[in-house]
Parts: C-alpha cells; structure tokens; sequence
C-alpha cells in the first residue's frame, strides 16, 4: 500500500517566522497536535508540537505572540514520499521515534501527513475475510518504538 492512500492530505503547515500563537491558532483550527514547518517554496524544514508550545512558553517566560516558531520547533523534518510504500513509513516511524511524518511530493514540496493515528486507523478497517492482523502488529511495533523513545533525562525544570 502507498503512503498517498490514507495519509492527510489537507495539512495546515507555518513557516518559521510566524508566532507560536499563530501555530496554536492552526493546531485547534485544524483539530491537530502538530504542524510541520515549511520554507517559503512549501518545502519542509522542521516540525512543531503543542507541547513544544507550551515549553517554549513556560522555559522562555513570554507570552505566544512574543516567540517566534523558530524559537520552538524541531529542525530537520524526517519525511517519506507520497509514493513510497507504508513499510517505509512504519520503519521510518519506529526507527526515529516520531508519531507524525511529513508527506512530500517528487519536487520535494509539502504534500500531507501521515500519522500514527493514520496507520491505527487502517490497521482496524475491516477487510475482506478480517481485519489486516500483520498491519496491527506493525503498528503496535511502531508505538512500542515511540514510546520507548519518549523516555529520556530531562535536565531539571527553570526556576
């Protein structure tokens, strides 16, 4: 199965000069925990969570219209293409430990999303016969990996 086939293809993305309470105002907007950032060709450059949100805010003491994405966001993206097949994706997912990667086209331009929330999503749609029991172990593999790549040391909390 190929990526373009169930990723998002309606993505909101920021550019780095944008405020971090313009990236907020897109995730509620568009109902969503993450954007990528784009350069000024729709080329992905870096990433963006809402809880980079909200420890940029807390770590630099500034309110969201005061800090600049670029101030916040995860540099280098880690995309697939649109045309790569999903094994792509699940070992990209497990192997870097993201939950979301960027969708490219062939000039290398944002062309949607896909999450893990795509893969769960598919991997429970009933097929012909049952359920696709080897795209739900792969997915399970997949959040096992995140999971465990979540859990690092943290340096103590400002004061």
């Amino acid at each position: 199965m190929k990526i373009k086939q169930i990723m998002n293809h309606a993505v909101k993305a920021c550019h780095p000069e944008d405020s971090l309470n313009t990236a907020a105002q897109a995730m509620w907007e568009n109902v969503c925990g993450a954007v990528p950032i784009v350069d000024y060709q729709s080329k992905p450059i870096g990433f963006l969570t809402d809880r980079d949100i909200c420890m940029a805010a807390y770590t630099q003491g500034k309110p969201l219209p005061g800090i600049s994405v670029e101030g916040a966001m995860a540099r280098g993206a880690i995309c697939c293409r649109v045309d790569d097949e999903l094994e792509t994706a699940l070992e990209l997912m497990r192997s870097k430990h993201v939950r979301r990667l960027p969708v490219i086209a062939s000039d290398g331009t944002l062309a949607g999303i896909l999450s893990l929330d795509d893969l769960a999503y598919e991997a429970a749609r009933p097929l012909r016969g049952g359920v696709n029991r080897e795209l739900r172990e792969q997915v399970a593999e997949v959040f096992m990996a995140v999971s465990r790549g979540r859990i690092f040391a943290r340096s103590p909390a400002p004061k």
